[in-house]
């Protein structure tokens, strides 16, 4: 797979393939300045007929990860991507066994840590919004949990 060109889904070619390590390809990018990087297998897929790698995450991505210099900081590239290789129990571990291309991080901490309100929290503010509970015609006490059901009714 060495010398194999690394393109994104669109084909925009973001470097060859000059290495591998372990369930990385070690990608080198540049023409001038050039780094290298770890990319996991996991996001590729390997087309032998064309030499080509194409990756299925975005180029920004890719670009921003950490660089390869010399040895391979696996924990630190899962960390990035997300992957489960780099944590011993990760917070997404059920009973099954865990693998390195798991997802480390559930949604809702992905979806906090991008800065989107969680659901809960959105409820509460609509529920704020449209004026509480009583404005909705839902009285303030139960009278099936508190009181008798058919008070109002006649006998």
């Amino acid at each position: 797979m060495e010398g194999y060109d690394v393109v994104t889904i669109d084909d925009e070619k973001v470097g060859k393939v000059v290495g591998t390590h372990g369930d990385h390809l070690i990608v080198e990018q540049g023409t001038i300045r050039k780094s290298k990087h770890a990319l996991p297998r996991t996001f590729t897929e390997v087309d032998d007929g064309e030499k080509v790698v194409r990756m299925t995450i975005g180029k920004d991505l890719f670009c921003d990860s950490p660089k390869v210099n010399g040895e391979v900081d696996e924990a630190a590239i899962a960390d990035y991507y997300g992957l489960a290789g780099g944590s011993v129990a990760p917070p997404t571990e059920g009973y099954g066994e865990t693998v390195s291309d798991d997802p480390a991080v559930g949604s809702e901490t992905q979806a906090e840590s991008d800065g989107v309100t969680p659901a809960m929290q959105e409820r509460a503010q609509a529920r704020e919004q449209m004026g509480g509970e009583t404005d909705q015609g839902v009285p303030a006490e139960s009278p099936a949990l508190l009181g008798d059901r058919y008070e109002h009714t006649k006998d």
